[in-house]
C-alpha cells in the first residue's frame, strides 16, 4: 500500500441543515473536499444506531445502519416523502448535536415516509432482505422493544419471547408486523445511501475506514439473537463483562458492562459467527477498525455484579487460532488493530502473527522518557496508522492548553514549536512525515479546535459525540493547505 492520509470525521458532525450530519449532500461535499486535499482515506465512528449516552460503541445491532444518518432531504429530492421547510426545523446549535430533537424530528418524516413510499419500493426492499437475513430479527427486536415499554431485553414480562421461543415469536411477528416492516424500510434506506456514498467515495479514490467495537451491548438484538456466544445464565444474564482494570488514569477502572464472549462455543463452531460480522464489516468499509484489539489475546473480566472495574481478572482469548481461521476465509481484509492499553508479549505476537498495522498516538508520546513511551515519534513504523489524536482524545490544542509542563517541554522540543497556538500544525507535519503507511489527523486538529471541539471524553456521562463542524471550515484554502503537505510528505 503506498502512503497515504486521511481525516477522522465522524458522519454525525457533518454540516448541514438536518441538526446532525447524514448521508446527503453535505457528506458528498466533503468527499469531493478529501479528493481535493489529496486524502485518500475518510475514517468514520462505528455507524450503528447508538446506545447509552448516545455511543455509537454501545450499539443495539453490530449490523444495523443509524437511521439518524439517512438524509431527509435526499428522500424529499427523490420524491419519497413530502414535508415543507417550515415543517422541518432540526433542533440545537449549528456546531453541536441536540440528540433528543433530530430523533423526534427524523422518526416523524420516515415514518411518513414508510406511509408514501413503501408499497413502491417493495422489490428493492425485497432484495435488501435477501442479502441482509440479520434484518429480520433486528426489526422484530426493536418492535418488541417498544412495545414492552423500552426497557432492556432480559426484563421484557413474558419468558417465551425472552428466550425466542418459535411460538412467541411467530405470534409477535404477526401482532406487530407493521412496525417491523417499517424497521426493516428504514434499515433498507439507510443502506441506500450507505452503499451511494461508499460508491462514490471510491470512484475518487477514498476508501472509508470503519471502526468496529470489539464487543457488542447487552440491550441488544445481537444478545438476543445469539445468546450462547456471550457468557450468560440461564436467564440471559450476564455472568461477567467487559471493562479495563484500574490505573493512572482512573482508580476504580473502566466497567463498559459488555457481555464478554464464550470463547469456546465460538471456537466448536468454527467462528461462524465472528466471520459473520467481519464480512459484513468489510463490505460496509474498505478498511476496518477493531477496536480493542487486545482482548484478541486476553481480556479483563468483571463479575457483573461489580459497580466498578476494580475486581476482575485478566483471561486468555483464543488468539491465532481465531485469525488463522479469519485470515483463510478473509485472506485479503484490510484490517487495523487498535493495540492501545494493555499491550503484553502475547498481544505484540499476535500482531506479528496476523501482520496487521497498529496504532500510534502522537498526544500519547510525551509522557515519560522519550526512550520508554512507545508512541514518541522516534518509534513509529510503517506498518501502522499515526495519529495525532482520536476520538476518545483531546483535541491537540486543547491537550496543549492543559499539558502538565514535563509534557508541553517535551512536545516543544521534539516537534520545534514555541507558541502553543503553533502546536496543532507542528503534530500534523510530525503524524504525516511519519513512516506510517497511512497517517489520519480529526478535522478538529486541522480546524486548530480546542476542548470545546472534543468528541468523548472516556468514562464521563453526557456531553459526548455531539460536536458538528460548520460549512464555513471547508475552506478552498484549508483544502489547499492540506493537499500541500500531503504532496510534501508523498502522501498524494
Amino acid at each position: 500500500m503506498k502512503r497515504k492520509s486521511g481525516i477522522l470525521l465522524h458522519i454525525s458532525s457533518l454540516p448541514g441543515p438536518e441538526g446532525i450530519g447524514t448521508l446527503g449532500e453535505e457528506a458528498y461535499t466533503f468527499a469531493d473536499f478529501l479528493a481535493k486535499s489529496g486524502c485518500h482515506v475518510w475514517q468514520v465512528l462505528p455507524m450503528g444506531p447508538t446506545g447509552f449516552g448516545e455511543s455509537p460503541y454501545q450499539s443495539p445491532s453490530m449490523y444495523a445502519g443509524n437511521t439518524l444518518y439517512i438524509s431527509l432531504a435526499s428522500l424529499r429530492k427523490s420524491h419519497l416523502v413530502t414535508y415543507t421547510d417550515d415543517e422541518y426545523e432540526a433542533a440545537g446549535s449549528e456546531d453541536q448535536v441536540d440528540f433528543p430533537s433530530v430523533r423526534l424530528v427524523h422518526e416523524k418524516l420516515l415514518r411518513r415516509c414508510y406511509s408514501e413510499s413503501a408499497g413502491k419500493l417493495q422489490p428493492d426492499i425485497s432484495a435488501f432482505r435477501k442479502r441482509s437475513p440479520w434484518v429480520e430479527d433486528y426489526a422484530l427486536f426493536l418492535s418488541l422493544k417498544h412495545h414492552f415499554g423500552d426497557g432492556i431485553w432480559t426484563a421484557w414480562p413474558e419468558k417465551d419471547v425472552r428466550q425466542r421461543k418459535p411460538a412467541a415469536l411467530r405470534r409477535y411477528r404477526e401482532e406487530l408486523k407493521d412496525e417491523v416492516e417499517y424497521h426493516i424500510f428504514c434499515q433498507y434506506l439507510f443502506d441506500l445511501q450507505w452503499s451511494a456514498l461508499k460508491k462514490y467515495c471510491n470512484q475518487k479514490g477514498i476508501l472509508l475506514f470503519g471502526d468496529m467495537p470489539i464487543y457488542v451491548a447487552e440491550d441488544s438484538a445481537d444478545t438476543w439473537v445469539n445468546p450462547m456466544v456471550f457468557q450468560l445464565d440461564r436467564n440471559r444474564i450476564p455472568k461477567r463483562v467487559a471493562g479495563v482494570p484500574p490505573d493512572y488514569f482512573s482508580e476504580d477502572g473502566q466497567r463498559w458492562g459488555n457481555p464478554l464472549y464464550n470463547w469456546t462455543y465460538l471456537r466448536l463452531t468454527g467462528y461462524r459467527w465472528w466471520l459473520s460480522r467481519m464480512r459484513h464489516m468489510l463490505t460496509m468499509y474498505d478498511i476496518v477498525r477493531v477496536d480493542h484489539f487486545i482482548a484478541f489475546a486476553n481480556y479483563y473480566s468483571i463479575p457483573y455484579q461489580e459497580k466498578t472495574a476494580r475486581i476482575g481478572k485478566w483471561v486468555l482469548s483464543p488468539g491465532k487460532s481465531f485469525f488463522r481461521k479469519l485470515l483463510r476465509e478473509l485472506p485479503h481484509a484490510e484490517i487495523v488493530a487498535e493495540d492501545l492499553g494493555e499491550v503484553t508479549p502475547r498481544v505484540k505476537e499476535l500482531l506479528r502473527y496476523t501482520g496487521f498495522p497498529g496504532m500510534f498516538v502522537l498526544l500519547f508520546g510525551f509522557g515519560g522518557s522519550p526512550e520508554e513511551n512507545h508512541h514518541f515519534p522516534s518509534h513509529w513504523t510503517e506498518n501502522a496508522v499515526g495519529y495525532t489524536g482520536t476520538h476518545d482524545n483531546d483535541t491537540v490544542l486543547g491537550y496543549l492548553e492543559r499539558a502538565e509542563q514535563q509534557e508541553l517541554a517535551s512536545a516543544r522540543q521534539a516537534l520545534g514549536f514555541t507558541d502553543i497556538k503553533d502546536g496543532p500544525e507542528a503534530f500534523i507535519r510530525c503524524v504525516l512525515s511519519s513512516p506510517c503507511r497511512i497517517a489520519v489527523v480529526p478535522m478538529q486538529d486541522y480546524l486548530h479546535l480546542d476542548n470545546r471541539a472534543r468528541m468523548n471524553l472516556p468514562g464521563s456521562i453526557g456531553g459526548n459525540w455531539m460536536w458538528r463542524m460548520t460549512t464555513s471550515d471547508l475552506t478552498d484554502t484549508l483544502a489547499s493547505h492540506i493537499a500541500q503537505y500531503n504532496k510534501q510528505y508523498g502522501r498524494n
